[in-house]
């Protein structure tokens, strides 16, 4: 009934999606298996992409060829750059995207892909031989054998949803949890452990009072995730903010003994950085209000969703409270908040590829590894594909290291040091942040995918090479040209900067920080007759690279030094307990984790820098 696929992969989620393309797109037969067709890219959360550290994230899976970066630019109804008051490496795009477009777009892209099949029905098991994975078996004792197979389960891996006292099984509202997948790990030897996750009520956006709520436009230009030439954005949809009050607080209290969070049905540990509306009241006792996101789903609909009010009270204490809230008095709801309860598994028992080290060709991405977010989900999916691809042609994998992207800092990050609560991206995560910035993930990821052969590469990189060109050119005017006391003056006083006594090089009067490169084009006419002719994004490209220069140097020589370390590869047959030089628990950690080189070894949390030292003198270094 089947054919042996190159690639099977088991779910139609964020990470799903990324990597039945990345698989695809690099030529591999796939088969994307879904418990339903109709919810494939579902936005189970918020109706939003990117964000903090995030919309990095997404603009690294434009660059290698992934199309959430393009899903989102061809659905989103509004955009904001985040952090414009802060230096470029902490800018980050975020959307409000129109969940149901989401997922129809991201539907007809898959379809339109010749290398993807699909299979809607419930996969239990794994097909295994001499540990190796081989194909994948079904709810109907269906076999369809392939040579990788990639889990992508999200939240449905025995899903149990809390509302209050209530609790029933399923991956999320609506849909049933996925039975056997556990069961068969852990006999395999795998580890695994519970994590939950919580989503806020939906709210019909007729019932609220919107001019009682302040305004969150979009931004007045905006910009574009995907580095392709995706429609502009127009007719943006506002967002909106209310706060809580103490009176709405008192009313939540009221639920807390019926409170899943609180007695102790819930086991497993929630996202630190996305708390639950009752968490942040018991944990910020002494704050009388907390700040509320009011986001509309889409353009063609009411439903609205209440950021920052996740929970998982009864669902009469959510509408009480909700009602209290400035704006929402006389507000309808559609469905109450909830928490849900998953399995997933320590990601320490991965390989720098997201291939399992218990079983050969069977890879993890997603919130199966302990990750929360579309975003950390899409990067982790666009990767495993790739080097399901790669381990079936075998090939050498494909690895982005911390100095070459966000995904790179949050693989590393779960592979040598794990995580017991859902793995959030933040800026602060990557040390290398201003090399690592949202508008340069082209320059930095576009050409690996071009050495991939990833289809579309080749035409990305002539835009890339343009895009290099122009800001060298741009930089080059700026060094090369001068600037008279006489034209500047007035402006740098207005500014309240120094101004010049003698005639100087353009580039150091936009070394200011109170000095934009938008400035100079508006009080130099030469300026502006020069950059005329260049792109947006070849401007700012150039202007952070000349403000921020010695930022940028020290910091490449700094990964300098850490390649060297990334350079020394480790031997995947090295016993380490025969290494009597090395700490008992580095040699536990790394008899564990096998890293691949000697700079993922010094990032394993129990590995020392004498560690290090006794296994650079033993390979020879």
């Amino acid at each position: 009934m089947f054919p042996e696929y190159d690639v099977i992969v088991v779910g139609a989620g964020h990470s799903g999606c990324e990597a039945a393309v990345a698989a695809a797109n690099m030529g591999s037969k796939v088969l994307l298996a879904t418990m339903n067709m109709n919810t494939i890219a579902q936005m189970s959360c918020n109706p939003a992409m990117g964000g903090v550290a995030k919309g990095q994230i997404v603009r690294e899976i434009d660059a290698l060829g992934g199309y959430s970066g393009i899903v989102t630019d061809h659905t989103m109804i509004q955009f904001r750059m985040l952090n414009r008051s802060k230096g470029p490496a902490m800018w980050s795009p975020r959307a409000q995207s129109d969940r149901m477009a989401f997922a129809t777009k991201w539907r007809e892209l898959l379809e339109a892909h010749p290398n993807i099949d699909f299979w809607q029905e419930m996969v239990t098991g794994i097909l295994v031989k001499d540990g190796r994975a081989y194909g994948v078996y079904t709810g109907l004792g269906l076999e369809i054998p392939s040579k990788a197979v990639v889990l992508t389960n999200g939240t449905f891996l025995n899903g149990l949803i809390h509302i209050g006292k209530k609790q029933f099984g399923g991956g999320r509202a609506g849909e049933r949890a996925a039975k056997g997948i556990t069961e068969q790990l852990i006999d395999l030897g795998f580890e695994s452990g519970r994590m939950k996750t919580g989503t806020p009520p939906r709210i019909d956006g007729r019932s609220l009072d919107w001019d009682a709520m302040e305004i969150q436009p979009g931004d007045e230009k905006p910009g574009r995730f995907s580095y392709t030439e995706t429609p502009p954005l127009e007719n943006q949809v506002p967002c909106h903010i209310t706060y809580t009050s103490a009176e709405v607080h008192d009313t939540l209290k009221t639920g807390f003994d019926r409170s899943p969070m609180f007695n102790g049905r819930i086991r497993g540990l929630g996202p630190r950085y996305c708390p639950s509306i009752e968490d942040k009241i018991d944990r910020f006792a002494d704050r009388d209000r907390h700040q509320l996101f009011v986001e509309p789903e889409g353009r063609n609909t009411c439903e609205i969703y209440v950021n920052g009010f996740s929970s998982s009270l009864p669902e009469d204490v959510q509408y009480k409270a909700l009602r209290k809230v400035r704006g929402f008095e006389n507000m309808k709801m559609f469905r109450p908040g909830y928490a849900i309860e998953y399995d997933f598994f320590p990601p320490t028992q991965l390989k720098i590829t997201l291939e399992t080290h218990l079983v050969e060709n069977l890879f993890f991405a997603g919130q199966i590894n302990g990750t929360t977010g579309y975003e950390e989900a899409g990067c982790q999916g666009l990767m495993a594909g790739i080097n399901a691809h790669l381990k079936v042609q075998e090939q050498e994998p494909f690895v982005i290291k911390r100095s070459e992207g966000y995904i790179g800092v949050l693989i590393d990050d779960l592979v040598n040091k794990g995580t017991k609560e859902p793995y959030r991206m933040f800026t602060s995560r990557a040390e290398y942040r201003i090399l690592l910035r949202q508008d340069n993930a082209d320059l930095r990821l576009t050409p690996l995918a071009a050495q991939l052969g990833i289809r579309g590469a080749e035409e990305r990189m002539e835009k890339v090479n343009a895009k290099q060109e122009a800001a060298k050119e741009i930089e080059r005017f700026f060094r090369q040209q001068s600037v008279e006391p006489g034209q500047l003056n007035a402006f740098l006083e207005e500014k309240g900067t120094a101004p010049i006594n003698q005639k100087v090089k353009l580039q150091s009067i936009l070394l200011r920080p109170q000095v934009s490169l938008a400035d100079l084009r508006k009080v130099l006419p030469q300026v502006e007759a020069f950059l005329n002719g260049y792109a947006q994004e070849y401007a700012d490209l150039a202007e952070v690279n000349l403000k921020y220069e010695g930022y940028i140097q020290r910091e490449s020589e700094r990964v300098e030094k850490m390649n060297r370390l990334e350079a020394v590869r480790l031997s995947d047959k090295l016993d380490y307990h025969e290494l009597q030089s090395l700490s008992m628990e580095a040699r536990e950690k790394l008899s564990k984790l096998r890293p691949r080189t000697l700079g993922q070894a010094s990032r394993i949390s129990g590995v020392s820098p004498a560690d290090i030292s006794v296994l650079l003198i033993h390979v020879g270094r």
